[in-house]
């Protein structure tokens, strides 16, 4: 008490005076503030770094499915009412389709079943290799929007004669890398024209060797009945398109006829992956809360270890709020160093994992701004009762005890 009777007031309590009493536990003790953020830094890093792998393969998902559009409809053949009876598209499916009011592209593929190809003739005829040999129609390339990895699609003129185009994965199988090379399909050596890239709403095309339509008929005995025809329609007529494919292709049995979406794959491959992030999120919560009652014990130890200095604090007038804002302030910086380090270190990830991948790095917004969120609110959480405890002592107590 002063003389005239009143408490003193206690000394100003500023900004900086916050940063340096608060940072002075983490200078006085390096190792220490290295190995708790680490728990922090773990845990915000994994955040960090699911959203943004997530958010980067679903962004090029996306990509992929407006390059290849989500106006694509596959027909094929359903199923009888008699099982012993074999279903098969019409002959003239491909033209009928096409007239269809909406219907932009068309194209088809008509499967070989007794065909197959290998490297060379030197190859067992059980050695498959898993390659279908289908018939494509000129203009499948055009309606799959598929493009070419080397050499050129099929035409009127190079698909009469014996050549082929191998899917991505096929000509993985074959070992061819280029075109110009040869591979022994039906019984004679076929011309390899080309090579496709992947195509992800025809997996069917990427495993088969493609020969021309008339090509195979007059060489390979095809009876002309397509397996699998494929349109492209306004975006605003797919649903209407969708409803007239069966009735057109075969008025007489609409029921033999399989309708399908491809693009609905990729869109269920999307959701898929949004469950999966969530689950990883929730490991990478499992994680940063580790890390906070890491800090909680790293704070509670310096409040213990540091007696002396509050007892010194409060005997020169420090207040219980500057003692209880001194602890929090240092277990906020502890956590915001992990929690730095972690939003560094999932964005890195991330980058990584796009530049790997050819894919757009995205990282949303919200999950950096999220993962500082974490932070702040593990740091305050975590030295709250540290601080408090600090508070709560008495000077004398402490002094005496250090």
């Amino acid at each position: 008490m002063s003389r005239d009777g009143r408490r003193p007031t206690p000394a100003g309590f500023g900004l900086a005076d916050v940063v340096q009493v608060g940072s002075a536990g983490l200078r006085g003790r390096p190792m220490r503030v290295v190995l708790s953020a680490l728990g922090i830094a773990i845990g915000i890093a994994t955040m960090v770094a699911v959203v943004g792998i997530s958010a980067t393969g679903r962004a090029a998902l996306m990509r992929e499915l407006d390059r290849l559009g989500t106006n694509m409809l596959v027909v094929t053949p359903g199923q009888s009412f008699d099982p012993a009876q074999e279903v098969k598209l019409p002959e003239n499916a491909v033209r009928t389709v096409g007239a269809i009011d909406g219907v932009q592209q068309v194209g088809a593929l008509g499967g070989l079943s007794d065909v197959n190809v290998y490297r060379s003739e030197h190859i067992p005829r059980t050695q498959t290799g898993g390659i279908a040999v289908q018939a494509a129609t000129d203009s499948l390339k055009r309606t799959l929007r598929a493009s070419m990895a080397t050499g050129t699609w099929l035409n009127n003129a190079n698909g009469r004669y014996p050549a082929v185009v191998l899917g991505h994965s096929a000509a993985a199988r074959l070992g061819i890398t280029d075109s110009g090379q040869r591979v022994w399909l039906g019984g004679r050596y076929f011309t390899v024209l080309g090579v496709l890239n992947p195509l992800p709403l025809a997996p069917e095309v990427d495993s088969s060797a493609l020969v021309g339509w008339e090509g195979a008929r007059t060489r390979l005995g095809f009876d002309g009945h397509p397996t699998a025809v494929y349109e492209r329609s306004a975006d605003d007529r797919v649903t209407t398109v969708q409803g007239l494919l069966a009735r057109t292709v075969n008025p007489r049995a609409p029921h033999e006829v399989e309708v399908s979406d491809p693009s609905q794959a990729l869109q269920a491959k999307a959701a898929s992956d949004d469950a999966f992030t969530s689950l990883l999120l929730g490991l990478g919560g499992v994680a940063l809360l580790v890390g906070g009652v890491g800090i909680a014990n790293t704070m509670i130890i310096s409040v213990l270890e540091r007696k002396h200095e509050i007892g010194l604090r409060r005997s020169f007038g420090a207040t219980r709020g500057q003692i209880r804002l001194q602890f929090v302030v240092e277990s906020l910086m502890l956590s915001g160093l992990g929690g730095l380090a972690g939003v560094a270190i999932g964005a890195l990830a991330t980058a990584l994992y796009a530049t790997a991948g050819g894919m757009p790095w995205t990282l949303p917004a919200w999950a950096m701004g999220g993962g500082a969120g974490a932070t702040l609110a593990i740091g305050t959480l975590a030295g709250l009762y540290p601080a408090v405890r600090a508070a709560r002592m008495s000077p004398t107590l402490a002094l005496h005890s250090a």
